[in-house]
Formats: structure tokens, C-alpha cells, sequence
């Protein structure tokens, strides 16, 4: 029934196995693949014809978990999996971006890869699985595909890199790097590091491409054995026509459009060009009464591109021209405010070139962590960073909407990079959110969120160890001959070759990730794009440091917060019968009282005052009397012999007549009554009864 093709190879001191022919055999390609306990499922179909009017590519990418992997069930009411989480959406564009570049210009057959993870050890992750798979799915149909790819991960536990590390391993590991690439070069980098030098992330990413290496000629030798004759397809030559008028009547002017300062102003250059010599080129080619065909007009609009594409890439290749003027290492105006909104708990404006976000900070408490229900495993994330992108940041209209692929993944980034400078939660036990707003865009407005999140952290009050600062690099290469360029703006983006960002401290790296246009790039480009990225991290600091270089004071609608330890068996006490204890002490104060199974009480109050009374009411119930303490007391009730007071919740003393003044009172109603508050020295303890005096206080 099933002509089952199985081929295994040992990666990272596990097994890995592919098969195909018995499962999914209707999709184009298909394969099963199992590393350790983790499987995941892989398909690629295509559309039988193309789709007609696209000038992009069509590709969709699939991540999906399904929570029988883990043996677990589904979070919400209906106990069924729903929209993808955060994680496989972020899976999802982790596999398409080294897939996208490795097909032929100009295919545009609708395409879908769907990656499903059936089973999940809970040691072997399936994101870099996912990528190899893909692109072994694609190699045995009849895309044209131009790989094999292959994905793996890279820890760095003790100065040893580690393949493929468990999720255990990971949290430990100053590293977590997933590279992606070809036999000859790497296409793809996500990284979050522990300030580690571009030396060792290098060294990482050399060690990760030797064993992708391996896992592509393992790619090719099962293709060899079940892949399908490949689909015929040539790369579309643009229409003569159209290629020799707008070369003859375009060229030298588009020189001088690109080159228009401002990218609105640029904009409006090159769209006026476009327009004048598209009408000229009706005017001449047809007939006042011949309508001009959407094909051609499609022609002219794909060649127009392409050779705006053509002079802003030669023009910094050979001339080291950039469109706006300046240097291929030179980074464009910076400015960095702090506190530019008055009622938030911290906020920070980042400005570069025509890129702006203003950043928000948000300091709460237990009760304001996010759940993640994943396949490893339920948890609080205590920081978040959320990024916005409306279209009014490009100066257009558009859809504002629930955030999409882009603008979450843009958001994790920019999360990851300054996750690693945040407090210990034992040092500071708030939840903190981010917001990035973009304002303005023209270029990585992932990495302005970086700079402005900082600045936002250290306005707040938060103790970060140090500002994190972000920057983009660009690359653009014909043949042997490349120039890497810093900074890069919005036009440089779309028509280079590499998008390389490069978030980190003054001391390493924090974050990395890089998307290529081309099949790849060799260690040379990389290692020095990673040198003009420090040069600009720490110019771009300079400015930050200036702006505001230490944690400032918090405002006072910040909660206040303090951390105590009660023993175990006074846990129920504070708690009391039904809660009522806590309940007790959150409805007098307003505050907030966290308790966890260790004993660790956290007290979350709007103003110190509210916090002192809070934790004197904690105190009353989990703290004994204490000889020679002295305790804020009220009168409770006053006899002949002295007067009792509250000193503690539940806990009273007796000041005796002989105890309140040096001087003698003969009468104590003379001097108190219920309702006085003043302080008392505890003068002794004995079978439970507390005696207390006034004397010399």
C-alpha cells in the first residue's frame, strides 16, 4: 500500500530521520521527520497555474502546534486550538525567510509550506527542524527550488558551543542562535546573546554553517532517491519595447531623482519621472485611439523598478553614492529624548533620520504578567514589549488593525535585545511593558524601538545594567564586488541584498537578525558588517548616555513595592480562614499582597504611606512581639489599672497606670482615651502577655 523512502543521519549526538511515500502522499512534496521524540509533519503544494498581475512571490509559511504533541490540552472555553500563538507566528517567518530567496525572479505560482509538530519531547525544539524540512519538501517536488537549506541552533554553555540545545540547556546558555544558509553561505541569523563579543558570535555562526553544511548533503542524498523531475521554468525577460525607451529616456534622469533629498520629496521625483515618460511612451507606441494593454503597462511599471533598482545599486557599488548623500559607514541625525509624555511611568522618543518611535514603559504588578500557553511549557512573562506600526508612520492610509507577522516579529526582536540588561526579579519584582509607537518610518524602526525602550526603562526607574542601542546594515553585491552599508534607510532596504540588525550594549551583542535577498553571504561580509555595527552601537550610545545614563527617579503613580519572607507556618495565618486575613488587609490599604508557596510576600502600593501601612498589617500577623521593639499603639480599652492597646492586628498589650508617664497618674481616663495612637516600648513578654511602656518615648 505504502512505498515508504526512510533515510537517517546523527546531528548533534541524536538521530535524525526522514521519511516520505507514506503519509501526505497527495501534496506535492511531503516529509516525516523525527529528531529524538519531536515529529513533525512538512508538506509544499503549489497552484496548477500562476497567479496572474502578482510582481511578488506568493509564498505562505505554516508553523503549527498542536498541544496532543506535548500530551497537553488546549487553553480557553472551547479546548481546541485556534489562531497560532506568538511563538508559531514568530516559527512561521523564522522558516519563510531562509526559504524565500532560493527561488528563481519572477515565480509566482501561489505556494504553501505547512509544518505541523505532532509530537514534542520536550528536549528536541522543532523551529530549526522546520526549516530543514521545508526546504528537503521543496528539493523532493517539482518547484524549482534553488537549495538545499538547513536551519540548526547554537548554544554557548562554558565557552562550548552547543548544537541543537535543549530548551534546559538554553536557559542557562549566554547564546541562542539560529542560523540558516546554503553548502556555501549562511541566508539567515536570529540570535539573542548575553553581551557577547562579535568574535564569539562569529565563531558561532562558522560552527553552526559547518553543520548545516552536512545536513544539506544529507538533503541531496535523499532527494536523489525520491525527488520528482523539476517543473520547467524560465525567469521572464522584460519586453524589448518597453526595456529600450525607458533605458534610452529614463537613465540619466532617474540618476538625479534617487539622489532627492528627503524620502517624500524622492518619492515624488521618481513617481513624476515615472509618470511623464510613461505617458511619452503611450504617446509614441500608440494610437490616440488604441488603448494600451495591461500587460504592457504592467511591463513598464515591473522595467521602471528595475532600473531604479539598477542606479541606486550601481551608484553605491562603484561610486559609493548613497541616495541621501551620505557615507556607506555614516549614520544619519540622531536625537533621544526622555520623559515626553507626563501621566506614563516612563516614556523616551528616539529619532534617526526620518525614522521615530516614541516608546512607553509601564511598571505593574503579579497581577499584570502574561500567560504563555506553549508546547514546552505554561509561563508568566514578567517583560513584554509590544510595537505598533500605523500607517501614518510612512505618511499613508491604511488598515489599523490587530498586529500582523511583521509587527510582532519586529516587537520580539526588540524584546529579546533588552531582556538581557533587565534587574534580577529578586533586585526589582515588577511586570514591565513596553510600547513602541512607530511615528515615522524610513528604515528599521526594530532597532529605534530598541533605543527607545532603553531610554523608556532608565525614565521609568528601571535599573537595567546598561543602555542597549540597535542598528541596521545593508549590502549590496554584484559578483565578487560588495559594499556593506550602515544604516540603511527605507530605498537601500528594498533594493539591497541584506537587512542585518544588530542590537547590543557598549560591552556586546544582545540581539541579532539578518534576512538576505541573495542565496547568501561569506564570512567575510559578515565579520565586517559585525565591525561597522559596533562602530555605530556605540555612537548611537553616546547620544543615548547623553539623554539620560542612570535609572531615574519613578513617578509617584508607579506602585511602590516590597519583598518579604515569612516563615511557612505563618502563611495560613496571614491568610487567615477564607482569606479573610488578606482580604482584610487589601480593602484598608488599596494595595496589592502576592504570596507564593515559598513564603515570599510582595506588596504592590500606589505611595509610600499606603506601603508602610501595608506592610505594618503583613507584619501583625506573620511577626511575634519582640522585647524592646516599640510599636505605633491605639487605645482598645482603658481600665482602672492601665490601658490595653492594639500594637499588631490581633495582638494587644497592657500599658500599666505606672507605665504611661515618669510623673505619677492617678487617674488613666485623665490622660487616655479609646482612639489615641502613640508609640510604645514592648518591656516584656510572659506567657503570651505583653507588657508595654511609655516611659522616656
Amino acid at each position: 500500500m505504502f512505498n515508504e523512502t526512510k533515510l537517517s543521519m546523527e546531528l548533534g549526538g541524536r538521530t535524525l530521520t526522514v521519511a516520505t511515500g507514506k503519509v501526505a502522499r497527495q501534496s506535492n512534496g511531503s516529509v516525516m521527520a523525527q529528531y529524538g521524540d519531536t515529529v513533525i509533519l512538512t508538506t509544499v503544494n503549489r497552484s496548477k497555474a500562476p497567479k496572474a498581475g502578482l510582481d511578488f512571490f506568493p509564498l505562505t509559511v505554516e508553523y503549527v502546534e498542536k498541544f496532543y504533541a506535548a500530551g497537553k490540552f488546549p487553553g480557553g472555553f472551547n479546548k481546541r486550538e485556534s489562531r497560532p500563538g506568538n511563538d508559531a507566528i514568530l516559527t512561521s517567518r523564522l522558516i519563510d525567510r531562509p526559504i524565500r530567496p532560493m527561488f528563481p525572479a519572477g515565480f509566482n505560482y501561489d505556494t504553501q509550506i505547512v509544518n505541523t509538530a505532532m509530537s514534542f519531547d520536550g528536549k528536541n525544539t522543532a523551529n530549526h527542524i522546520g526549516i530543514t524540512m521545508s526546504s528537503l519538501s521543496l528539493m523532493i517536488s517539482d518547484l524549482p527550488f534553488l537549495g538545499p537549506v538547513a536551519g540548526v541552533v547554537v548554544g554557548y554553555i562554558n565557552g562550548e558551543f552547543i548544537l541543537n540545545p535543549t530548551p534546559e540547556q538554553l536557559e542557562i546558555s549566554e547564546l541562542d542562535l539560529v542560523v540558516a544558509g546554503t553548502e556555501d553561505a549562511i541566508n539567515m541569523v536570529e540570535a539573542g546573546a548575553s553581551e557577547l563579543s562579535e568574535d564569539t558570535i562569529l565563531k558561532a555562526m562558522m560552527f553552526a554553517h559547518e553543520n548545516i553544511k552536512k545536513l544539506c548533503a544529507f538533503q541531496k542524498e535523499f532527494t536523489a532517491l525520491v525527488g520528482k523531475e523539476k517543473m520547467e521554468f524560465i525567469s521572464p525577460e522584460p519586453l524589448a519595447l518597453v526595456k529600450e525607451f525607458i533605458d534610452a529616456e529614463c537613465t540619466e534622469e532617474l540618476k538625479l531623482a534617487v539622489v532627492t533629498v528627503g524620502k517624500h520629496s524622492r518619492d515624488e521625483a521618481i513617481n513624476l519621472l515615472e509618470e511623464r515618460t510613461f505617458e511619452t511612451f503611450k504617446e509614441l507606441n500608440f494610437s490616440s485611439e488604441g488603448e494600451i494593454s495591461a500587460e504592457i503597462t504592467k511591463e513598464f511599471k515591473n522595467y521602471f523598478h528595475d532600473l531604479m533598482k539598477k542606479v541606486v545599486r550601481e551608484a553605491i557599488l562603484f561610486q559609493k553614492h548613497r541616495a541621501d548623500g551620505r557615507k556607506t559607514t555614516e549614520i544619519r541625525a540622531l536625537n533621544a529624548e526622555v520623559g515626553v509624555l507626563p501621566i506614563p511611568h516612563g516614556s523616551a522618543m528616539f529619532t534617526r533620520g526620518e525614522t521615530q518611535a516614541i516608546v512607553v514603559a509601564t511598571l505593574g504588578t503579579k497581577a499584570d504578567e502574561q500567560l504563555v500557553d506553549s508546547l514546552e511549557k505554561d509561563y508568566f512573562k514578567k517583560f513584554y514589549l509590544h510595537y505598533n506600526f500605523p500607517p501614518y508612520s510612512v505618511g499613508e492610509t491604511g488598515r489599523m488593525g490587530a498586529p500582523g507577522r511583521r509587527e510582532l516579529g519586529h516587537g520580539a526582536l526588540a524584546e529579546r535585545a533588552l531582556s538581557y540588561v533587565l534587574p534580577t526579579q529578586e533586585d526589582f519584582p515588577y511586570t514591565i511593558r513596553l510600547v513602541s509607537e512607530i511615528t515615522e518610518s524610513n528604515g528599521s524602526s526594530s532597532q529605534a524601538s530598541v533605543c527607545g525602550g532603553s531610554l523608556a526603562l532608565m525614565n521609568a526607574g528601571v535599573p537595567i545594567r546598561e543602555h542597549v542601542a540597535g542598528i541596521a546594515m545593508g549590502l549590496i553585491k554584484e559578483g565578487e564586488d560588495y559594499v556593506v552599508l550602515t544604516d540603511i534607510q527605507g530605498l537601500e532596504d528594498h533594493l539591497g541584498d541584506m537587512d542585518f540588525k544588530v542590537a547590543g550594549t557598549k560591552k556586546g551583542i544582545t540581539a541579532l537578525q539578518m534576512d538576505m535577498k541573495i542565496t547568501g553571504i561569506n564570512e567575510a561580509v559578515l565579520k565586517q558588517a559585525m565591525a561597522q555595527a559596533l562602530t555605530a552601537r556605540l555612537e548611537i550610545l553616546e547620544v543615548m548616555n547623553a539623554a539620560v545614563s542612570t535609572k531615574q527617579e519613578m513617578k509617584p503613580t508607579v506602585p511602590r513595592i516590597h519583598q518579604m519572607i515569612i516563615p511557612k507556618d505563618k502563611i495560613a495565618v496571614l491568610i487567615g480562614p477564607g482569606g479573610k486575613n488578606i482580604k482584610g488587609i487589601i480593602e484598608a490599604t488599596g494595595a496589592t499582597v502576592d504570596i507564593d508557596d515559598t513564603g515570599k510576600v510582595a506588596i504592590f502600593a500606589i505611595g509610600l504611606d499606603v506601603l508602610e501601612k501595608t506592610i505594618q498589617l503583613v507584619n501583625g500577623y506573620v511577626k511575634d512581639v519582640e522585647i524592646g521593639e516599640i510599636y505605633k499603639g491605639k487605645v482598645v480599652n482603658i481600665q482602672k489599672f492601665g490601658a490595653f492597646m492594639e500594637i499588631m492586628p490581633g495582638k494587644e498589650g497592657l500599658l500599666h497606670i505606672s507605665e504611661i508617664s515618669a510623673e505619677r497618674v492617678a487617674n488613666v481616663e485623665d490622660v487616655l482615651k479609646v482612639g489615641d495612637v502613640f508609640d510604645v516600648k514592648v518591656k516584656g513578654v510572659e506567657s503570651g502577655k505583653v507588657s508595654l511602656t511609655k516611659k522616656g518615648l
